[in-house]
């Protein structure tokens, strides 16, 4: 078995994966993959540019980091919500830190590949964000994946994922038709601890990481007292096969995801963000058959700019393209892309949890990735808020999930 990094008990380091034989390479599938990716970027190009290829091949590597990890942030509130296992929260706090920093580079430094002047995602604190993210928290749980793990388990094979994106997307349409009403309700306005405070962000990043260091801390207790049963480590192998093949450790790929992160800021000039394409894709399907969709407040500005234009032009699109042929490619050198039927409570969950999530998100700025991810890594009050009322949703819907037919872990599995 692969032996930890690290090996002193008081940390509670439980290695992520494991030295196993490995299922041959889908090499069919996998030069399938790598064909249409090539194909897309070609598109992508002549349609946008070399700034929107360069965002699609970020996408590709982010697809592959969360598929090589089954890096989750479903699954980590969840572990944490019903058995007390902490160690997909802890991933969460190294990789929070590491784009943290580097967030806090690029921000205060103007720093840009492209000439675009960086700006995080700070948005503001009210009803709507704690109400969206709550119901995201229930909604991720029935759909069995967030916003980046809907993307990278449909790659993946997950069958099921195909009726959670479909109703993440109408969820997220109506979500934006629903929004002026919601932005009227009592808000703070938007609060970012560099620039709101006099921290500055050097401040600011001290701050964030004494609470990351505080909550990584906590963790480890509530895994001392708890002794919840521990991730199933993931079938790897030796050398630089791991690279293309293997699984990766979770903590590396915390590291890897908050460097794409900080890429996409000094690239685009906005962090990663995932949902907002969904709105557009249901915006442009409704247009298609005649609905004016350009006269809703969501649509107004730049959202309304997107609409006459091809969807390779959106920049948060092609991301999503990239996440999911880089993680169908990733699962082929793997050899486990195999789509598998589903019961009817999982359709049913999928179909609801989708709606929920993708409504939530319109109303809390944001999902998993653009929310609290981006949102924390760019000093925003409302990414931490978020993450907060995403877990208080998450404890409630493991009461849900068996309505469906779905088992939460148990203090008595050898592994969650």
């Amino acid at each position: 078995m692969e032996q930890p990094i690290v090996t002193e008990k008081r940390f509670n380091f439980k290695p992520t994966t494991v030295i196993s034989e490995l299922s041959p390479v889908q090499k069919p599938l996998m030069a399938l993959g790598i064909l249409v990716a090539f194909i897309l970027f070609i598109a992508i190009t002549a349609a946008a540019g070399w700034v929107q290829g360069v965002l699609y091949i970020i996408g590709l590597a982010l697809g592959a980091t969360l598929l090589h990890a089954r890096f989750g942030f479903t699954s980590a509130f969840r572990r944490l919500a019903s058995v007390g296992n902490v160690q997909g929260l802890q991933a969460h706090m190294v990789m929070l830190a590491f784009a943290t920093t580097l967030f806090a580079i690029i921000l205060s430094t103007g720093f840009s590949f492209t000439g675009v002047t960086p700006a995080g995602y700070v948005s503001p604190v009210g009803i709507s964000v704690i109400f969206g993210s709550f119901m995201f928290g229930i909604g991720m749980q029935l759909g069995n994946g967030c916003a980046s793990g809907t993307l990278y388990n449909l790659g993946g094979g997950a069958s099921s994922m195909i009726l959670t994106l479909i109703a993440f997307i109408i969820g997220s349409t109506v979500g934006a038709y629903h929004l002026p009403f919601w932005t009227e309700t009592p808000s703070l306005p938007p609060i970012s601890l560099a620039e709101s405070t006099g921290l500055g962000f050097f401040g600011a990043w001290v701050v964030q990481m004494a609470l990351f260091a505080l909550i990584y801390l906590v963790t480890v207790r509530i895994a001392k007292r708890k002794n919840p049963p521990a991730m199933k480590p993931l079938p790897t192998t030796n050398g630089w096969k791991k690279i293309f093949r293997g699984s990766w450790p979770l903590f590396a790929a915390g590291i890897i995801l908050a460097i794409l992160n900080a890429l996409t800021l000094t690239v685009r000039g906005q962090p990663w963000g995932i949902t907002s394409a969904f709105a557009l894709w249901g915006g442009k399907a409704l247009q298609a058959i005649g609905v004016d969709v350009s006269s809703w407040g969501y649509f107004a500005g730049a959202n309304g700019e997107a609409l006459t234009q091809t969807v390779l032009a959106d920049s948060t699109s092609v991301m999503n393209f990239g996440i999911i042929l880089g993680a169908f490619i990733a699962a082929a050198a793997q050899g486990n892309f195999r789509p598998r039927r589903f019961k009817p409570g999982i359709a049913g969950a999928a179909i609801v949890g989708g709606l929920l999530m993708g409504y939530g998100s319109r109303l809390a700025f944001g999902c998993n990735i653009g929310a609290y991810f981006g949102g924390i890594a760019s000093f925003s009050l409302h990414g931490w808020v978020w993450g907060i009322m995403a877990l208080l949703g998450t404890g409630l819907a493991l009461f849900i999930r068996p309505l469906f037919g779905m088992k939460n872990p148990n203090k008595s599995d050898q592994f969650c």
